[in-house]
């Protein structure tokens, strides 16, 4: 396995947050390195830690106030959705004054962890979201790797792609036959695992909940359950689509990806990046990894896509102090602007356009439209989207 890779704009956040906030949520997928990084913030302060997946610091906890009361310094509870009942308990402890312990709650985004925390916490957390490795992290002579590997450490980090390869089907099958049980789900791994290798092929693509329930044999409610499901635990993401009165017809759909593109490359069965660039997924595979980045980079705003039934579209609209920027992902040297873009420019009123490819040149095409190479999207979109941020460039979201 390759060296570590080093997370420090996460954790330099993390700290700057415990300044205003005696509770810190950090919240992502299983595997995407939250423990790790919790342990690093461990090692700098004294610390209480407790990880709930061991049966040893479960029983700690059997009477929580009682444990939690005396402590001081940072506590950090480790898979905190495996016990929703803390949140009530740590609302009175961060009331506290003086305030003699903060805590850092890492989870897992269970439907249990979130609503717990929008009931309990509210005015009390700070919400970090944090998922595998990015282009900031990595770099970009790491471009093909990250893409083609997705961000989890384990893969990215893997000795050859062989390795990551079964690393991400073993996260797989574990997931569903797991971890997903600790979240309360009861439902059949087999039925998931089928739903969820559909979806991959919908990758990018409007949401057909009738469709891929008659694929399937099932009813269109339970396949968007099984949706819900996939995105509570931040393993897919839905876009919700955009429409106004444009005077015709728009989708009114959502969108669905598969968040980490190693997982939706081995859900696919695609065995290599030779096989991605002879692929006809490639483009959705390009316009998934490059959405991420930028939505990393634009910090989670308001976003959406636009579809008319015309055949234009937009795959990313984002929403900026009431102005409208757009975003195209383009798997290409020299994209050009398409009548989709400009239509989308004229009905949506764009204040901007972006094109965004892969390398790290940018140019302008037009006055409203440039083309972003993937690795300056950072930098091009700190200046144009100035706001309060973390160091890393991402929007810094505070419950309440």
């Amino acid at each position: 396995m390759a060296a570590p890779i080093g997370r420090p704009a996460l954790l330099d956040r993390v700290k700057r947050l415990f300044r205003s906030n005696p509770i810190v949520l950090l919240l992502g997928p299983r595997q995407c390195g939250k423990t790790t990084l919790a342990r690093q913030l461990a090692r700098q302060r004294p610390t209480e830690y407790f990880d709930l997946e061991d049966p040893r610091d479960h029983g700690r906890l059997a009477q929580p106030m009682t444990a939690l009361e005396p402590l001081r310094g940072l506590v950090i509870l480790d898979e905190a959705q495996l016990r929703p009942e803390l949140f009530p308990i740590l609302r009175v402890l961060a009331d506290r004054r003086p305030l003699p312990a903060r805590f850092l709650v890492l989870g897992s985004a269970s439907p249990d962890l979130v609503r717990g925390v929008s009931e309990s916490l509210a005015g009390r957390v700070a919400h970090v979201p944090m998922a595998g490795f990015d282009l900031t992290e990595t770099g970009m002579d790491a471009l093909r790797r990250l893409w083609w590997r997705g961000g989890f450490p384990r893969s990215f980090l893997a000795g050859n792609d062989e390795e990551s390869r079964q690393w991400r089907d073993d996260f797989i099958q574990t997931f569903l036959e797991r971890d997903l049980r600790r979240f309360g789900v009861l439902v059949a791994p087999v039925a998931l695992r089928r739903f969820w290798n559909m979806v991959a092929h919908y990758h990018g693509q409007i949401w057909n909940a009738s469709e891929i329930g008659r694929s399937l044999g099932e009813a269109h409610t339970t396949v968007k359950r099984h949706l819900d499901i996939l995105t509570g635990a931040l393993v897919m993401r839905q876009l919700p689509p955009w429409f106004e009165n444009l005077g015709k017809r728009q989708v009114k759909s959502q969108k669905v990806y598969l968040r980490d593109s190693g997982l939706l490359h081995s859900l696919l069965g695609i065995a290599s990046f030779a096989a991605l660039e002879a692929h006809p997924k490639l483009g959705a595979s390009w316009e998934g990894f490059a959405m991420e980045e930028t939505l990393r980079a634009t910090g989670d705003r308001e976003a959406y896509f636009w579809s008319a039934q015309s055949g234009a579209e937009l795959d990313l609209l984002v929403f900026h102090r009431g102005k409208r920027f757009g975003f195209e992902f383009k798997y290409a040297d020299a994209p050009a602007v398409t009548k989709s873009l400009q239509t989308a420019r004229h009905d949506l009123k764009l204040q901007r356009a972006f094109i965004v490819c892969p390398g790290a040149k940018s140019y302008s095409l037009d006055d409203w439209v440039e083309v972003v190479g993937i690795g300056n999207l950072r930098t091009r979109l700190a200046k144009l989207l100035p706001e309060r941020r973390g160091s890393s460039g991402s929007l810094v979201r505070r419950s309440g």
